[in-house]
């Protein structure tokens, strides 16, 4: 078994409605949905072709739909532990899933909930070339991005990378890990705007998948936008109103 630590390498969409969910999903990606045993329960996984990349699970009362990035950690009590010491607050604390892996669920101290995750069978391995319908990259919203930052880095090691940014917007930071950039983090455009991490899907054709998700009953609220040396990339909110964005890199 090997693991990528530092790597996001799973999404769950958190919703109060899973089957409007899965339809919007499997129409516009083409995934497919198996609901397989864990423990005494079921798990919703999400399928891309044959490789299962994320889940649907419940929303609690009250919860807001969401996408839920998990971290891969070499041991998730420890690192909760830490997370908890550098600002961060239980969202789920530490447990087993069916002798799958161990997790945990955390809201950062800007607000934003992301997962820990150590799986029992160890991490998908990097691609040289994402294909479609998987995840290309992830990326924070954040009310404090220094806050942020100095969390990250202490807690899970990474090292700070810097993109140059449109003409008055907020520097763009990578996230990167033993080198490889696993995430970036950015100030929202909007102070009001809770923290948030937002998945990105790598997609062949970034306009025909935008006009595809509002054919579906989702919105487009950004792009398509190129963004030199990365690649085009739209930002969507979902029938259920969770956010999610799509990219076409540039090698695609």
């Amino acid at each position: 078994m090997s693991y990528l630590h530092g790597k996001f390498v799973w999404f769950e969409h958190t919703s109060s409605d899973l089957p409007k969910a899965r339809s919007f999903y499997e129409a516009w990606f083409g995934w497919h949905t198996e609901a397989v045993p864990m423990g005494t329960q079921r798990y919703f996984m999400i399928y891309n072709g044959d490789d299962g990349i994320g889940g649907y699970c419940e929303a609690n009362p009250g919860e807001t739909n969401h996408w839920v990035g998990y971290l891969s950690v070499a041991d998730v009590d420890a690192t909760h532990a830490a997370a908890l010491a550098a600002g961060a607050r239980t969202l789920m604390a530490p447990g087993d899933f069916g002798g799958v892996g161990r997790g945990s669920a955390l809201a950062d101290p800007t607000g934003a909930p992301f997962a820990l995750w150590k799986g029992s069978r160890g991490d998908r391995p990097d691609l040289a070339k994402t294909p479609a319908g998987d995840w290309g990259w992830n990326e924070l919203w954040t009310s404090d991005e220094r806050k942020a930052l100095a969390f990250y880095e202490k807690v899970f090691g990474y090292e700070r990378g810097q993109m140059e940014a449109g003409e008055g917007q907020p520097p763009y930071y990578v996230l990167k890990k033993d080198g490889i950039p696993r995430a970036g983090l950015a100030r929202s455009v909007d102070p009001a705007a809770p923290s948030m991490w937002l998945p990105y899907v790598v997609v062949q054709d970034c306009g025909a998948s935008a006009a595809k998700a509002t054919s579906l009953g989702g919105q487009v609220v950004t792009g398509p936008v190129d963004y030199e040396g990365i690649g085009q990339y739209a930002v969507v909110i979902d029938p259920t109103g969770a956010a999610i964005a799509i990219i076409r890199p540039l090698e695609s």
